[in-house]
Order: structure tokens, then C-alpha cells, then sequence
């Protein structure tokens, strides 16, 4: 009896081990914890700004209305960014080129690092606390791209067909666990 047990004890123990070293590994990939202590820093200056020591040129007047302006970039909308899942803060700038394009800005942002992180122009309101941790993706969104960097000033270029104006709201999304680091209520500037 005592070496029967001994014979179905060692592969049972050796499938225990193979799951456990299995289940292990997959959680690594899949929280990557590591991260949590990995900041990465990107610094984009906004397209279409060139530094100069002369004085800015002036509009003509007859430009038309709702015409991106010739001597820059100019500011549509921006908000703050508050925290959700993670500590968050810096500024959201909904930004129109002078070639007619938009750009998302975040402005020195600091958050946690995190698996799968995207930047979602959104419908949804802001709401503070867990109550506006799942809400960016149930209406209409974006997903501007991957996060470049958790802290940092950067750039996210909208797609041509995208109306700006449809959206209210930028999230720091978690595609992995589906929740929001930080969030910003987009206002007109």
C-alpha cells in the first residue's frame, strides 16, 4: 500500500508544481507588477510651434471664423486630470494645428505605469472616485494609442474622420483590466 501511494503521489505533486509555476507566469504577464515601479518619461513638444525671438505675426482680420489660425496651434478645450484607479493629475488640451488637424495634449502628466495603457477621447462624463472608474468605454470613444510615456507633456493626433466635438472627456484606460487611471472633463477654452 505504502508504495502505491508513493507512486501516485510523485506525479501529482509534479503536475501541483507545473500548474502553480504555470499560474504564476501567467500572472506576471498579465499584472505586470513590475511596472508599478518603472516610470517612463516622454517630453513632445506640440507640432506646429516653432521657437522664435520674433514678435508673433498678427491675423489678418478677414479671417474666417472657426479657421485655425496662421500664427499657431490653438487651444479648443482642456481640463485637468483627476484620479480614478491611480494617482493621476496634469492637463488635457484638445488642440486644432494649423493644417486644420487636432491633437489630444497631455500636459505634465503623472501617473502610474500599467499594462496596455491607451489614451480614449470619450463621450462619458468625469466622475470622481470608483463611480467613474468603468464609464469610458460604454458610450462613443477613440482610442488614440498606446500611452507614450506615465509622466511627461505628449501628443496624440485625433484621426481626420473624428469630430472633435463630438467628445467631452480624456481617459488614461486600462485595456487589460478595463478601468481608468485618471480622467479630464474636457471644456471649451
Amino acid at each position: 500500500m505504502g508504495r502505491v501511494r508513493k507512486v501516485l503521489t510523485r506525479p501529482l505533486v509534479i503536475a501541483v508544481l507545473v500548474v502553480a509555476v504555470g499560474g504564476v507566469g501567467f500572472g506576471l504577464y498579465w499584472f505586470q507588477p513590475w511596472k508599478l515601479w518603472q516610470d517612463e518619461t516622454v517630453e513632445e513638444a506640440l507640432p506646429g510651434v516653432v521657437a522664435t525671438s520674433a514678435p508673433p505675426a498678427v491675423a489678418p482680420s478677414s479671417e474666417p471664423s472657426g479657421q485655425p489660425s496662421a500664427t499657431g496651434p490653438q487651444t479648443l478645450a482642456s481640463g485637468e486630470l483627476i484620479s480614478h484607479e491611480h494617482a493621476t493629475s496634469g492637463t488635457v488640451k484638445l488642440v486644432r494645428l494649423v493644417d486644420g488637424s487636432h491633437v489630444v495634449r497631455l500636459e505634465n502628466l503623472d501617473t502610474s505605469n500599467g499594462p496596455d495603457l491607451r489614451v480614449l477621447l470619450t463621450d462619458a462624463p468625469v466622475k470622481e472616485g470608483a463611480a467613474g472608474w468603468h464609464v469610458f468605454d460604454d458610450g462613443k470613444y477613440v482610442s488614440l494609442g498606446k500611452l507614450k510615456g506615465n509622466k511627461g507633456s505628449q501628443n496624440y493626433a485625433l484621426p481626420r474622420d473624428v469630430d472633435p466635438s463630438s467628445y467631452n472627456s480624456v481617459s488614461i484606460w486600462c485595456a487589460r483590466f478595463d478601468v481608468s487611471f485618471g480622467a479630464a472633463e474636457l471644456a471649451s477654452v
